[in-house]
């Protein structure tokens, strides 16, 4: 019998750690949660973990486990029934392989371009506290806080503006190879497995992001919002309230295109007439 001492490291509306949460709700694993305050984990995880990363699983007979990757394989190995990965060799290859891409390029593509964005959206910070176990930080104090904790964050995670931009451009690619996946039976079936999970939660992150949203909805990442993937992995049926932005596709410097009909400015100032000049001469 397992007991309720099993302890998961996250940090708050960590895609990751949402992946592994819904991977122990579909087992019925019980744990308690132990959440971090960004980003006092990456040296709080140093002191207890060999990396800085969530989640983090520490298990009731002491044994620790790192990464959504291998905390999965474990809670196979612990409670086989459902199975995370299928029987079928063949397409348990397949569910590996979108696994994998699922956690080295769409993971940190939803990071990058989640800091990138909320750099340039501080107010919308305090909504991401929302359901969270720590004490809400007040308004002021977010405002303060939080530009430092961007910045370290955005070079830890390499998400400045040229790398951001690449993401977004990538993103319509990504999005196909999901759909894809989805239409040969890899991802979106009626019972959720370890790909799902991986990809659903990232698809939920980069989703909060304004610039994001609407392409995800147009091209309908259907294995995000499938009724079988836990709640946790599946993006809000309307963009959050205050969403922040990530960067735009242009470069910086780039000339505007106008709008059709001209800029509000140029369209007002046109039905106007400009004053006579004036007559040389001595001013009054």
């Amino acid at each position: 019998m397992l007991c309720d001492v099993h302890k998961l490291y996250v940090v708050h509306s960590s895609h990751p750690s949402e992946a592994v949460k819904a991977a122990l709700a579909l087992k019925g694993i019980p744990y308690k949660t132990v959440e971090l305050l960004i980003p006092t984990q990456v040296l709080l995880m140093r002191l207890r973990f060999p990396e800085r990363s969530v989640p983090a699983l520490r298990l009731d007979t002491g044994e620790k486990v790192q990464g959504s990757i291998a905390i999965m394989r474990r809670l196979d190995e612990l409670v086989p029934d459902p199975p995370l990965l299928p029987a079928d060799e063949a397409a348990r290859a397949a569910v590996l392989g979108a696994e994998l891409w699922g956690a080295d390029v769409l993971q940190p593509l939803a990071r990058r371009v989640f800091w990138a964005a909320a750099k340039r959206s501080p107010a919308s910070i305090p909504s991401y506290q929302a359901a969270s176990q720590l004490p809400r930080l007040p308004k002021p104090i977010v405002r303060v806080v939080f530009p430092p904790v961007a910045r370290l964050e955005i070079a830890m995670h390499g998400a400045g503006e040229d790398a951001v931009r690449a993401d977004l451009q990538a993103l319509p690619g990504h999005i196909d190879m999901v759909d894809d996946w989805i239409g040969e039976g890899v991802i979106g079936g009626a019972q959720p497995n370890a790909a799902d999970l991986q990809i659903g939660s990232s698809c939920t992150r980069s989703a909060t992001s304004a610039r994001c949203w609407p392409g995800a909805r147009r091209r309908s990442w259907r294995c995000a919002t499938s009724p079988s993937i836990p709640a946790t992995c599946r993006p809000a049926p309307t963009p959050p309230a205050g969403c922040p932005r990530a960067p735009d596709l242009r470069r910086r410097g780039a000339r505007a295109q106008a709008p059709p009909g001209g800029s509000p400015w140029r369209r007002r100032a046109a039905g106007r007439t400009r004053p006579a000049p004036r007559p040389p001469g001595r001013r009054r």
